[in-house]
This record gives structure tokens, sequence and C-alpha cells, in this order.
């Protein structure tokens, strides 16, 4: 079955496959429900989702927990659904909804498969002249190799909150011989010059330079997962 011609959208978790069509809806939890979750820590009713043509609404009927929708094919990205929160919208074709805090999703998750995303053709014409990139990066500056060495863990799993440290990313990059003074030289650089990050006004913790630049590189597509393949390669690198 192709999800991507589907009218509607598929919920799936394991061997059970559910088909929406536009305007139907599924409820998840541990009880008598459409999609059951084995899990002690899911409520029996815990949640619907709602078809809305090319896209999906996410209930959350439990009275404490926050549930977590990322996507495998993503950058990072995710939507938190507070308890209570009702037919939140998911901007995501393939979406994983977590309903526990295990990262690994265990038995309290499913995914959900929405139609393909419609989307301006390419070869549409233009209103306005080209534009510059609003943050131009040089992606075979060494600068860049850092930033996609912080942004490494969340790219790899959406869900990880850990931000490299400057000896973790000497180790990861050790190919390049970068010393301690020359990681922070260029966290610096991307900090006051290239992203720009603002210092908070009230107390900080000594890597909010680089918790900063991770979220802001991962929130505007700065760095992709189609970037981590710049860490196994040695050739394209500049000093």
């Amino acid at each position: 079955m192709s999800i991507r011609k589907l009218s509607g959208i598929l919920v799936q978790r394991g061997e059970q496959v559910l088909e929406l069509a536009p305007g139907e809806h599924v409820t998840f939890g541990r009880g008598a429900v459409d999609l059951v979750l084995p899990d002690l820590s899911v409520s029996r009713l815990a949640g619907r989702i709602d078809a809305v043509d090319d896209y999906w609404t996410i209930s959350n009927l439990s009275r404490r927990s926050t549930y977590v929708v990322d996507t495998p094919e993503g950058n990072g990205e995710f939507v938190r659904v507070p308890a209570g929160r009702m037919r939140a919208p998911i901007p995501f074709e393939l979406g994983r909804v977590r309903l526990s805090g295990d990262p690994s999703g265990g038995m309290a998750s499913f995914l959900v498969f929405a139609p393909e995303h419609v989307l301006l053709h390419p070869d549409a014409p233009r209103q306005e002249r080209e534009t510059a990139p609003t943050v131009p990066l040089d992606a075979t500056a060494t600068y860049f190799l850092i930033l996609v060495a912080l942004c490494e863990p969340r790219l790899r799993d959406p869900l990880c909150g850990v931000v490299p440290t400057i000896p973790e990313i000497i180790i990861r990059l050790a190919h390049l011989g970068l010393g301690r003074s020359a990681v922070n030289f260029h966290i610096d650089y991307l900090a006051r010059v290239k992203l720009q990050v603002r210092m908070p006004e009230r107390p900080v913790r000594p890597d909010w330079r680089r918790v900063a630049l991770v979220s802001l590189a991962l929130r505007h597509d700065l760095v992709t997962t189609e970037h981590l393949a710049l860490l196994e390669t040695r050739s394209h690198i500049l000093p």
C-alpha cells in the first residue's frame, strides 16, 4: 500500500494499521479503544487522532502526561502536546507519537502517515527577485563542521537534550587536530557573527552559546541530517 496516494491518513502500530478518511478519527490508550497501547503508564483513554485533508490532529485526553510527536524523517522537529490539549495540528507527513518518557518509545508509541503535502512547483512563475539566504553559511568551512557536530545528537534523536561539550567536539573532529581554543573561537564566531545569538538577560549556564546555536540551527534547517555525512568526510574541510 502506498501511503503517498492516500486521501486520508494511516495510523500504524506493529502489524495493526488503521486507515482514516478526512473527517474520521481513532482513539488510543490502554483500555477499550481503537488502538491499544499495553503500557501501564498510558491512560485507558489517552487520546484521539483526527484526519483532516493532508494533515492530522491529536488530542491529549490524559490529565497529567505530555505527549511528544516527532518525525523520523526530519531534522529534530517535534511538537509537544500537553495534557488536555485538543486537536493540536501536526504538520509532519510521517509522525511518531510518544506517550511516555522512554526515549525508545517502547510500548507507548505509534506512527501516523499523512498524504504527501502539496508544494509550490519549482517551475512556477516567480513574483519576486531571488533573495540571498538569511544566514549565509559556508558548508566547507570548519565553523560549519563544528556546528554540525554540535547538532549531531539532536539530529540522530530529536528527543535528545544533550549538547556536546568542547572536549567531545575535539574528539569527534579529531582528524582536524583542533584544540580547545580553536573550537571556542569558531563557536564564538558562529554566535557573534554568523547566527548572532543574544546573551540572555538572566544568569545563564556556561554552555548557553552552544545550546542557543543548536536550537537556532535546527529550528531554521540550517543544519539537517544530510549534513551528518560531512562528519565522515575529510577532503572537503578547509582550515
